[in-house]
């Protein structure tokens, strides 16, 4: 029997094109009331099997569940909103007019339509005291702008689920820290979101749970607070440098009997500790090094080493290609 507690129920769901295999037994629960983030890198499998969830394609073999019934079952379809990665609004109507549209599809009366698009109008930051741009031709937005009106669309018949397909692609960051902000008002309000991503920094900030995909199977999945233990280990450790600390640092940081791996940003870099060493051998080697250093900290593993760890170079090379 489904459980409340899960808002998407996908099991041992499989989808193949001719003689390439799209989505191999993938298996995955998202909480009701959470932000779960479906990541991998392009052509991994993430939009295909969101296509699914939604039964715009149907799996070859396997099951899904959406809100306790059968994915595509007419009885969820109202409570379920989907910004497709594909982004599609009629370029030459007034905004308002395209949202007026998008809201009878579900049903809104025109008065109720126009209460909730004015509301989110201003959410997003498309109506202030100064500037309407619901009069305005989509044509005449920019291209953030349009993904907003797009999120806009989405919400206005207010779904218990969302369904984000690569939302903040293209976005600058000021209006993708609007639609962060956005997200995670949603799940204080009680919704769940379903996000994919191949950013892992925005999964990071926003995601509870998430399931990372390559090559159209699942190869890590759960509460991100219990994935980032269980990859970081007793012996991972970031380090901040200051100043020519980087290069002072290079030959301790590339010694094979102090570092296992290194994940490296620059000013930034994630490692791993060789079996024998410890954080205390390692900082006293920096030290000894006259290395200056802002930060140095036991740490969890980051998303993006995760990420790294679990797809790895080839899947995200093979990935490259396709759509996702």
């Amino acid at each position: 029997m489904f459980s409340s507690a899960v808002a998407i129920r996908v099991d041992q769901v499989r989808k193949a094109y001719a003689n390439h295999v799209a989505v191999r037994d993938v298996s995955l629960q998202v909480p009701t009331g959470t932000v779960y983030g479906v990541l991998g890198p392009n052509g991994a499998g993430k939009t295909t099997t969101i296509r699914m969830i939604l039964n715009l394609m149907v799996p070859d073999a396997g099951r899904i569940e959406v809100l306790g019934r059968p994915a595509g079952d007419p009885s969820v379809s109202d409570r379920v909103g989907y910004l497709p990665e594909e982004r599609g609004l009629y370029r030459k109507m007034e905004v308002r007019r395209v949202l007026r549209f998008l809201g009878r599809l579900k049903g809104l009366p025109t008065k109720e339509a126009n209460r909730r698009i004015d509301r989110w109008l201003e959410r997003v930051g498309l109506r202030t005291a100064t500037q309407d741009w619901g009069a305005a031709k989509v044509e005449d937005l920019s291209r953030g702008m349009q993904q907003k009106v797009q999120f806009v669309g989405t919400m206005l018949h207010e779904p218990d689920l969302v369904i984000l397909d690569e939302p903040f692609s293209g976005l600058d960051p000021v209006n993708a820290q609007v639609l962060k902000d956005t997200v995670l008002e949603l799940r204080r309000e009680g919704r769940t979101v379903v996000f994919s991503t191949h950013l892992m920094d925005n999964a990071e900030r926003m995601c509870d749970a998430v399931a990372i995909i390559s090559r159209g199977e699942v190869v890590a999945d759960g509460a991100l607070h219990a994935l980032k233990k269980a990859y970081g280990g007793p012996g991972r450790v970031v380090i901040e440098f200051a100043g020519h600390g980087r290069d002072r640092a290079r030959a301790v940081i590339e010694d094979p009997a102090l570092v296992r791996a290194i994940d490296d940003h620059g000013q930034r870099v994630e490692l791993d500790l060789a079996t024998e060493a410890s954080a205390q051998q390692l900082l006293a080697a920096l030290v000894a090094h006259e290395v200056e250093i802002v930060k140095f900290d036991r740490t969890d593993a980051s998303l993006h080493r995760i990420f790294l760890e679990r797809v790895g170079a080839t899947g995200v090379e093979a990935g490259l290609s396709g759509n996702g």
